[in-house]
């Protein structure tokens, strides 16, 4: 791994990022709005005594969703467009090495995820009243590793599409289940045997439970850490799984 190139990569990536308007509204923009829909659509209804008011939960899990969504949307097209143009082939002739070229991606795709947590969690605290236990920063900090994660997934599954339209049929194999047995609809406690299973391999699954600790707990948690630790360990495993699958071209 060199440092120098490394950089260079995220600079890159970056100012790509720049000249792509639709793309920084999708990472900026987008999650804050559908966080203000979300508000609206549970405004007004009522509380059960002793939980948590129906928005703060469901907007909680939210802030680690959309990120994860969005990183891997986006940096699964970038990168199958990096193959697709030709242009990843010409990089890798040059002391560009897969792990340089995959770190410079997640440094730079990092900075953008944190700016987007940074966002959505001042409109969701600052905006939309929504109100937890613990720090909002602890909830940015999870949201930025999840949505690590989501580019992390996103990498690894370009190598398996030759189109965009094949890198967007990814969605609803990695990310609908994920979202579906984290816990946001049906409590895992609660699901068959085979689902919890199925819940317990899922990452996402350990982001949540980190967010709704921070949700219930003032200070940091066990259950919290462990959370944190799960996904960030199932990030590195993806990237390592992503360097090992990258393909020059498409084809």
């Amino acid at each position: 791994m060199n440092p120098r190139i490394v950089a260079a990569t995220a600079g890159r990536v970056l100012r790509q990022l720049r000249h792509d308007p639709r793309t920084i509204a999708l990472l900026i923009v987008v999650p804050g709005a559908l966080l203000t829909l979300v508000h609206f659509m549970y405004a007004g209804q009522p509380t059960p005594p002793g939980q948590p008011a129906t928005f703060d939960r469901v907007a909680l899990v939210m802030l680690g969703f959309f990120p994860f969504t969005v990183m891997f949307l986006v940096t699964s097209i970038a990168m199958l467009r990096e193959r697709t143009t030709g242009t990843l082939e010409r990089l890798l002739t040059t002391p560009l090495g897969k792990l340089d070229l995959l770190l410079g991606y997640a440094l730079a795709f990092g900075l953008a995820a944190t700016v987007q947590a940074v966002v959505s969690g001042a409109v969701a605290y600052a905006l939309l009243d929504l109100d937890t236990a613990g720090s909002g920063w602890l909830v940015v900090v999870i949201a930025v590793v999840t949505a690590l994660l989501g580019m992390a997934l996103g990498l690894l599954c370009s190598a398996f599409a030759r189109t965009e339209f094949q890198a967007v049929q990814f969605m609803p194999v990695v990310v609908a289940p994920q979202l579906l047995l984290c816990g946001l609809f049906v409590a895992r406690e609660q699901m068959a045997g085979w689902l919890r299973a199925v819940s317990d391999a899922l990452p996402l699954s350990y982001a949540v439970e980190a967010l709704r600790e921070v949700g219930a707990h003032a200070e940091p948690t066990v259950t919290m850490w462990r959370g944190l630790t799960v996904v960030a360990g199932s990030t590195l495993l993806a990237l390592v799984l992503a360097a090992a699958t990258l393909r020059r071209r498409s084809g």
